[in-house]
C-alpha cells in the first residue's frame, strides 16, 4: 500500500465511525423518553382509551369465553373442559 492509500483508508474509517456515532446517538435518544408523564395520564384515563371500552362487550366476551372453557372465576386460568356437555 502506497502513502495515498493509507489516507484513503483512515479518512474512510473515520466517516465510518462518525456516521456510526450519529446513529448511535439518535438510537439512544429514542429511548430518553420512556413512560407517561403526569400531565398525560389524564388523556389516558378516559373512557374511550380503555382496551375494552363497553361493559356489555366484556360482559358478552366473558360469557362466551367460560361457556367454552367449562369454568367460572378469574380469567387468568383456562379449565380443562370444553363445555360441550
Amino acid at each position: 500500500m502506497n502513502i495515498n492509500q493509507i489516507k484513503a483508508s483512515k479518512k474512510h474509517t473515520k466517516k465510518l465511525i462518525f456516521v456510526f456515532s450519529i446513529i448511535t446517538t439518535v438510537q439512544l435518544g429514542g429511548c430518553a423518553n420512556l413512560g407517561v408523564q403526569p400531565w398525560e395520564r389524564d388523556l389516558l384515563a378516559k373512557d374511550e382509551m380503555a382496551l375494552n371500552a363497553d361493559a356489555v362487550d366484556i360482559g358478552l366476551d366473558e360469557h362466551i369465553y367460560f361457556s367454552k372453557e367449562g369454568t367460572s372465576g378469574g380469567r387468568s386460568f383456562a379449565g380443562g373442559g370444553c363445555g360441550c356437555n
